[in-house]
């Protein structure tokens, strides 16, 4: 080993946990410690100030800027307690990070001093720099006023010394320049089209929510190891690299015991994420090694996507004084699992759940067919949107991997489910619709009791599968805003809602009575999705033919599946509900095709650096020993002897030759490629260029890198391999 990596690998392997000092509280007693929440605003606002900003975050009224000031003061008397300093608007540019300009509570007193101050204007608004972020073309360099303005349905927290204010984003013209804005407003979009389709079954509910749960995987590796990584550390994953003689065969990994540095780390994010108002509650080792997952309770769409954000950030954070690095890239080793985040999705009422059977009477039974069956509806008609929702550079690594879903949209319901559905889509009467209850399973062990068994399998193949009471959207990536998958789905939603509203009512104004026209519309809704059901095997090649037979959207290239924003059904999707301008999608897209463009540059340009300045160079020195072996061979022996004895030997030299040369004209190759596309305006074709080009030239290159790897003195190998990275000791 070298003398670099024997250094690394040591002080990763000796470097200690740190130690987790755990709050003699209960968790229940220290959650939210740190979110200026319900309890925190009633003790700091006065009464009728505390009720405005209630009705604000609860029914959405209008802001009214004249309580800003006494709110303003009261989270700035509550913050300066904890020792805040500073504040900050906390938001989401289309970057798939957060952004924050932290500002001190401090103003000239005009007496020659300072003064601690925080007014409601600065709560209320800020202008952040539009033309610095991604925007599309929407601001040009020389126009850098945007908008950032506080969501007061997302409660304002503290991190260090600092108060952080979520806030949407907004160019100066008001094109939304965030996720926050249109994931509000298709969160408006469903309420207001749900609402009035839950009116047919209960006219007393008053608001419908958007519940999400995400379920975050990411892997972990030693500190040491990643910074002797050039790859992982300016591109999050590993370009090359062979995979180890063992690594997730044994499929011993998966829920096994978390290793004890591992789980001082989760102990810690729990603590911390907990006084942030993070619900955390599952913790476990998924299938790759050094793979995990956490999972919080569902919460409220808008505050679950803002906890995620802040939770991605958060243990970035922790396991760096653990000694760890966070990789929350979706495929970051080769021959492994990658990372996922599945976003279950399901809608409520202030009276209860919608998406849940079965239900008490038939008519709940007709209610929660209603809303899967829209569901579904919405998910045929967008079923490419919903793709492109989910679809960058580091996702398409893991989509159709055999370890994933495939990048073919298409939904799981169970036997009975489907039963249900096929039996309405046949009926010709008004029949009720009835669900079995959960089934009793009885094993031969006197001591277990009995297990009541669901209604449905689970299918881990499929990319949006019902689970019970909820839709699972299983091909969002790892550090993926969860926002931008929500916003596809409730636009499509709240569309198809709406559109199902008025042909119910078109019915009914004809006499038709008001569950018989609901059936009506059901079944022939039920007949005209019925190609997005799949209850198969979605890894299997016979569904990708069944799929483009069915006429889904079954295209792999990442740059043209971005096209699916700007269909003329999406466009007027978007705008029918008011999530997003025409203007606003093109932009997005033009950002979605330069940042694809920008990933492949940058793993193409760091492949090149590797690959030239670490590897050949390393090869060729291991090849002028083979051949200096040779030639003494050739002077202690006889030459048929020597021949003999160095045949292995010139078999390497020759094969290293081979690999040499593949690798440096190729990565000739692929830098004048590179130029070829750069030349390119127009950022789609200049994707298209990187992705039909340049990425293949990664994988052709990477072979021949790792057959070296196999090769060469393991001493003499620069970098750290599979079998020291995916193993923490």
């Amino acid at each position: 080993m070298s003398e670099l990596r024997f250094r690394v690998v040591e002080t990763a392997f000796r470097k200690k946990a740190v130690e987790v000092n755990l709050p003699a509280e209960r968790p229940s007693e220290y959650f939210a410690k740190y979110v200026f929440n319900r309890a925190k605003m009633f003790k700091y606002l006065s009464n009728s100030v505390y009720n405005k900003l209630i009705d604000v975050i609860d029914n959405g009224a209008q802001l009214d800027r004249s309580i800003a000031d006494e709110v303003a003061a009261g989270m700035k008397k509550w913050a300066t307690e904890l020792g805040v300093t500073h504040y900050t608007h906390w938001f989401q540019p289309l970057t798939e990070g957060t952004a924050e300009k932290h500002d001190a509570f401090v103003e000239h007193d005009g007496k020659g001093g300072m003064l601690e101050e925080f007014s409601g204007k600065l709560l209320v608004q800020q202008e952040p720099d539009a033309s610095s972020f991604p925007n599309g073309g929407i601001r040009n360099t020389f126009e850098a006023r945007g908008y950032s303005a506080w969501d007061p349905s997302s409660p304002v927290f503290i991190v260090d010394d600092t108060l952080c204010i979520p806030t949407v984003f907004i160019a100066y013209t008001g094109e939304a320049l965030d996720y926050k804005a249109p994931l509000l407003k298709s969160l408006r979009a469903v309420n207001e089209a749900a609402l009035e389709v839950c009116h047919y079954f209960m006219p007393e509910v008053k608001k419908v929510f958007t519940y999400l749960g995400w379920e975050q995987e990411y892997f972990l590796v030693d500190e040491g190891l990643y910074a002797a990584r050039p790859d992982l550390l300016l591109t999050g994953r590993t370009l090359m690299g062979h995979e180890s003689s063992k690594n997730q065969q044994l499929e011993d990994h998966y829920f096994g015991a978390i290793p004890p540095r591992v789980a001082s780390f989760m102990k810690d994010l729990e603590v911390k994420s907990l006084e942030l108002g993070i619900p955390v509650k599952t913790r476990h080792n998924e299938v790759a090694p050094n793979q995990f997952e956490l999972a919080p309770i569902y919460e409220e769409c808008n505050l679950a996507v803002d906890h995620n954000m802040l939770l991605m950030s958060l243990m970035r954070k922790v396991a760096r004084e653990h000694g760890f690095r966070v990789l929350l890239h979706e495929k970051p080793f080769k021959g492994v699992n990658g990372s996922g985040k599945h976003n279950n999705w399901s809608l409520g009422t202030d009276t209860g759940v919608l998406l849940h059977a079965p239900g008490k009477t038939s008519e709940d039974n007709l209610r929660f067919v209603t809303f899967v069956v829209n569901t579904l509806m919405a998910v045929y008609r967008h079923n490419g949107l919903l793709k492109a929702s989910i679809m960058s550079a580091t996702n398409a690594h893991r989509l159709g991997a055999n370890e994933a879903p495939p990048a073919i949209i298409s939904s799981f319901l169970g036997k009975q489910l489907n039963q249900v559905l096929d039996r309405l889509e046949e009926s010709c009467n008004d029949e009720l619709i009835n669900f079995a209850d959960k089934a009793c399973m009885k094993l031969d062990i006197p001591q277990i009791p009995e297990l009541l068994i669901d209604n449905t399998d689970r299918n881990r193949t499929s990319p949006f599968a019902f689970t019970g009471n909820r839709f699972e959207f299983r091909a969002v990536g790892a550090e993926a805003n969860c926002a931008s998958a929500m916003i596809a789905l409730n636009a499509a939603v709240a569309e198809q809602l709406t559109d199902f509203k008025k042909e119910v009512d078109a019915l009914i104004e004809r006499g038709e009575p008001q569950v018989n026209a609901i059936l009506s519309v059901l079944r022939r809704l039920i007949k005209a999705c019925k190609v997005i059901r799949f209850d198969g095997n979605g890894y299997s090649d016979e569904w990708k033919k069944e799929a483009a037979q069915r006429g889904l959207d079954c295209e792999t290239s990442c740059p043209l599946i971005f096209d699916n924003y700007l269909k003329p059904e999406s466009i007027a999707m978007f705008e029918k509900t008011g999530v997003m301008t025409q203007k606003e999608l093109e932009a997005r897209n033009e950002v979605k095709w330069e940042t694809y463009t920008k990933k492949i540059q940058i793993e193409a340009r760091v492949l090149g650096d590797l690959a030239m300045n670490h590897i050949v160079p390393v090869a060729t020195k291991y090849q002028y020993s083979l051949i200096d072996n040779a030639y003494k061979m050739k002077e202690l022996f006889c030459n048929e002897k020597a021949t003999k004895l160095s045949a292995k030997n010139l078999e390497l030299i020759e094969q290293i030759a081979e690999h040499n040369n593949f690798i440096e004209e190729n990565v000739a190759q692929m830098i004048e490629a590179r130029k070829v596309a750069n030349r390119i305006e127009n950022e789609r074709e200049k994707a298209i260029a990187y992705h039909d080009t340049i990425a293949p030239m990664l994988e052709s290159i990477r072979h021949h890198i790792d057959k070296l790897e196999l090769i060469i003195d393991n001493q003499m190998w620069p970098l750290p391999k599979y079998r020291e990275l995916l193993f923490i000791r």
